[in-house]
């Protein structure tokens, strides 16, 4: 036990970043958690020792030294705006934090091994991408230009390029795909729980979903066992939007490509949840990735598809009982009531013309 993995994880206030920490306190291998974030963790550790400290604070490397650890996990990672306040906020914890977490880990000389919390996000959604995206696929990270995308190119550079400089140490990287369970929250979550779901008119993505069990299981083997190398992690199969859609009891609201963005804007205003451009390119042209490398290399067989995930997301948050006809109703007459307008406009300008 005093011989032990010691393990710090950063974001520890996120609940998925709980559920590691809790999941690796039942470990023997493990004989130290320390866990960093702005606010307290939401989830009752007995094992897992905190520090309330950003990773963006130049005593990170104090702490690091301090507790001595050889494992460092970093979840901190944002993909929601509104989450901390804006784009601006989300980019500076996002990439600044990760250049400052790896300059304060290149003080700390008994690191052995890193773990990164990534997302497939880094492909991007694009009609010429194939159908499986493979790790190795560097066309579509080459393309990922704007928002969160753009901040997991740059968190997985500034990593590869501490590893460059530390070549005894061990990256695993974990692209996961959307998260669904019955405790996370998520962009993906909220827009399902919306009483009329916006759809973009003449599309049907394919999605794909990680059970937050799945996501709990291959960090901790990746904590535990050395695994360098890059990993997509997902449910395998896929699951199109229309069939979440029924799935989650919900009703869906066509959008014309045109008008996306302002419906976007629609459901911005409600407070409900923040559509970005990368995820309105999601929900036109989907996005899956390939896990056979996670299956035969990595050695993990997930527990739940792509579809009982989200089946298991639909039963345990109780969606379906969430569907108000009232409340469709009114979303869908904004919504036409908005499409409406905005054609009058366009008819209007072209008859100017």
């Amino acid at each position: 036990m005093a011989d032990g993995r010691r393990v710090l994880i950063t974001g520890i206030s996120d609940k998925l970043a709980g559920m590691v920490a809790a999941a690796l306190e039942k470990e023997d291998e493990v004989s130290y958690i320390v866990g960093v974030d702005g606010t307290d963790p939401v989830h009752d550790l007995t094992r897992t020792e905190f520090v309330r400290t950003d990773v963006t604070n130049p005593l990170m490397a104090k702490v690091l030294t301090a507790t001595d650890v050889d494992t460092l996990v970093h979840m901190s990672t944002v993909s929601a705006p509104t989450s901390v306040g804006g784009r601006t906020p989300m980019k500076e914890r996002n990439v600044m934090g990760a250049i400052q977490l790896m300059a304060s880990a290149h003080r700390a000389k008994n690191i052995q091994r890193i773990v990164l919390k990534s997302s497939t996000a880094i492909y991007g959604s694009e009609f010429t991408h194939p159908s499986l995206i493979t790790e190795d696929f560097s066309a579509a990270v080459a393309n990922a230009k704007d928002g969160f995308s753009k901040d997991v190119d740059e968190v997985e550079g500034a990593f590869r390029a501490f590893v460059n400089r530390r070549p005894e140490v061990s990256l695993t990287t974990l692209r996961y795909a959307n998260f669904v369970g019955g405790s996370l929250d998520s962009t993906f979550a909220r827009y399902f729980s919306l009483p009329a779901v916006p759809t973009i008119f003449g599309h049907d993505p394919r999605l794909q979903f990680c059970h937050e069990e799945d996501a709990v299981e291959v960090m901790v083997r990746a904590v535990l066992d050395d695994h360098p190398g890059t990993w997509n992690v997902a449910g395998p199969g896929v699951v199109y939007l229309s069939q979440a859609i029924r799935l989650a009891g919900r009703v869906p609201a066509p959008v014309p490509a045109g008008l996306v963005r302002g419906a976007s804007g629609l459901i911005r205003r409600t407070r409900r949840m923040d559509f970005t451009p990368e995820q309105l390119r999601y929900l036109k042209f989907g996005r899956v990735a390939d896990i056979s490398r996670l299956r035969f290399k990595f050695g993990y067989e997930p527990k739940w598809s792509s579809r009982a995930a989200f089946e298991d997301f639909v039963s345990r948050r109780r969606i379906s009982g969430l569907v108000n006809r009232e409340e469709v109703i009114r979303w869908e007459r904004e919504l036409y009531d908005f499409i409406q307008r905005k054609g009058q406009e366009r008819f209007v300008q072209a008859r100017r013309r």
